[in-house]
């Protein structure tokens, strides 16, 4: 036990009032650190609201904010949140959401019947997704990649001797000089046959014309590139933008 000895009721004040002054500065520091109290609901609030404007797209950022910051997420959640992503088309999202109210809540939850009914709704969607060539198993919309236009191999740099034409020879390391002991067990030197001295020859890929024929480095040989667009399961319709991982790819094929 430690004890501290306190001076005159002077001293004593000053160590109440140093006190205090610690506490005014570190509450507002544990106070940042404390999860909002009624965070979601506030959230889920505005995420309804702006459902029945038939704002979804606000609707599914209000919704998006509680998972991100990970606040509790209310029971009703998953069902409303289901309901959103059916009216913006990610049905595959959807249906996600849903079968998680369903297990949480079972026939328990206040919208059941409502679950229920688009359940049924986003069997048809999923069952068109599933037939569609045009789109993945999600429903986005498959774009021809824009390198090889869908052809899925093209004429590009060497790789294996990175468009130089020439490689090192593997049987001299590139020295040019091979080696061999004779019947003296006297290591002897010998010009490499297979280089001619050289310590590199022609690659066998390109065949020192520096490009080579083979997958597409873009779309990794698939001839498309994954969209962020819907898939409407029609011929002809293109969509607007790439994928967010079409630019790394992009940038690996250079």
């Amino acid at each position: 036990m430690i004890l501290i000895k306190l001076g005159n009721t002077n001293s004593i004040l000053r160590f109440i009032f140093l006190g205090l002054f610690l506490l005014s500065h570190i509450s507002p520091a544990i106070s940042q650190v404390k999860p909002s109290l009624g965070g979601s609901n506030r959230l889920m609030n505005s995420a309804l609201a702006e459902m029945e404007k038939g704002d979804f797209e606000r609707a599914n950022a209000y919704f998006r904010q509680i998972i991100e910051n990970n606040l509790s997420i209310p029971p009703e959640m998953p069902y409303f949140f289901a309901e959103t992503l059916f009216q913006l088309g990610q049905f595959d999202n959807s249906l996600n959401f849903l079968n998680k109210y369903l297990e949480i809540n079972g026939y328990k939850g206040d919208n059941y019947e409502s679950a229920k009914s688009l359940e049924k709704k986003l069997k048809s969607n999923m069952a068109s997704i599933f037939n569609c060539k045009l789109c993945d198993n999600r429903g986005y919309r498959y774009l021809n990649c824009p390198t090889c236009e869908g052809e899925r191999q093209i004429e590009q740099a060497c790789m294996y001797c990175k468009a130089r034409g020439m490689v090192g020879c593997t049987k001299c390391r590139g020295s040019g000089l091979v080696t061999k002991k004779n019947i003296f067990n006297i290591l002897e030197y010998y010009e490499c046959d297979k280089c001619s001295g050289d310590g590199k020859h022609t690659c066998p890929k390109c065949m020192g014309n520096l490009k080579e024929l083979s997958d597409c480095r873009t779309c990794r040989g698939q001839g498309r590139l994954l969209s962020e667009e819907i898939c409407d399961h029609k011929q002809g319709s293109h969509p607007r933008h790439f994928s967010t991982g079409f630019e790394k790819l992009k940038e690996m094929s250079h």
